[in-house]
C-alpha cells in the first residue's frame, strides 16, 4: 500500500500498476472464462464480465445467461451484424447460439433463485478476502438500489467478481473489510483484477495467478489485504 511523503505538498497516490498495467479488460475476461467448466450455466453481469462470452474456451458448452432473458447467447456483436432487440445484461448487442431461448424476466430470475446458476460473474467495486463484494453503491452516492446481484449472490453456486485493481487515486480495491455498502458477504470464490488472479481465504488473498510483467511485490503494494503465495 501506498505510504504518506513526509514534508512537501500532499500528493495523489500513484497506481501500484502504472510500470505496468497487466491484463487488458478483455484478457481478464478470457482469463475467468477458462475456469468455466463443461456443461456450466453461467451467468454474465454487466461491464467486464459480459466480455466473456467472446472468450474461445475450445469444445466446451458453456450456456451463456443474462438476467433479462437471454439464455444461450454468444459474443457481443460488431456494428452492422447487431439485432437491435437483442441485447445481453449489459444492453450490449449479442448473437445466439444454436438452442438459445428468450424468456420472461421473472422467468430468468426464476432459474437463478432455483440454483440453477453454476457460476455468476459479476463486477464489484470492493472484494475482501473473507469474500465479501460491495458493487452496487459508492461512497456518498444518493439514491441507487442492489438489483439482481443480490438473487445472483444468493443463488449461484459460485461468485466470480471481475474489477481493476485499484481505484483510479491508487487505493486498493481487494482489502481486509468493504468500505461501501456491501452487495453480499462470504461468497466469492474467485476475483480478477488486471494485476491477476486471487481467492478469497480468509486471512487474505491466495495467487492463483499473476499477469504478465507484474510481480508478487507489486501486487502486495497495490492489495489492501495479505497476498499469500499459492
Amino acid at each position: 500500500m501506498s505510504r504518506p511523503l513526509s514534508g512537501g505538498p500532499a500528493q495523489a497516490p500513484t497506481p501500484a500498476s502504472a510500470p505496468a498495467t497487466g491484463w487488458s479488460r478483455q484478457q481478464m475476461a478470457d482469463r475467468v472464462a477458462q475456469e468455466f467448466q463443461d456443461g456450466w450455466v453461467v451467468n454474465l453481469g454487466i461491464g467486464i464480465p459480459t466480455l466473456c462470452s467472446n472468450t474461445d474456451i475450445g469444445g466446451r458448452e458453456v450456456t451463456y445467461h443474462a438476467e433479462n432473458g437471454v439464455i444461450g447467447y454468444g459474443p457481443v456483436l460488431p456494428p452492422g451484424e447487431e439485432d437491435l432487440h437483442l441485447v445481453n445484461a449489459g444492453g450490449q448487442n449479442v448473437s445466439l447460439r444454436p438452442g438459445a431461448s428468450i424468456v420472461h424476466h421473472a422467468d430468468s430470475f426464476a432459474i437463478i433463485r432455483s440454483g440453477r446458476i453454476d457460476v455468476t460473474v459479476l463486477g464489484a467495486y470492493e472484494v475482501s478476502c473473507r469474500g465479501d463484494f460491495a458493487n452496487w453503491k459508492l461512497a456518498g452516492a444518493k439514491g441507487g438500489t442492489i438489483g439482481g446481484a443480490m438473487d445472483l449472490a444468493a443463488g449461484a453456486r459460485r461468485v466470480f467478481v471481475i474489477l481493476e485493481h485499484t481505484q483510479r487515486n491508487g487505493a486498493p480495491r481487494l482489502v481486509r473489510d468493504c468500505a461501501l455498502p456491501v452487495t453480499a458477504r462470504g461468497v466469492v470464490t474467485l476475483a480478477c483484477t488486471n494485476l491477476g488472479l486471487f481467492e478469497p481465504v480468509g486471512e487474505g488473498f491466495r495467487v492463483r495467478e499473476l499477469a504478465p510483467g507484474i510481480s508478487l511485490e507489486a501486487a502486495r503494494a497495490a492489495t489492501g489485504a495479505p497476498l499469500l503465495a499459492g
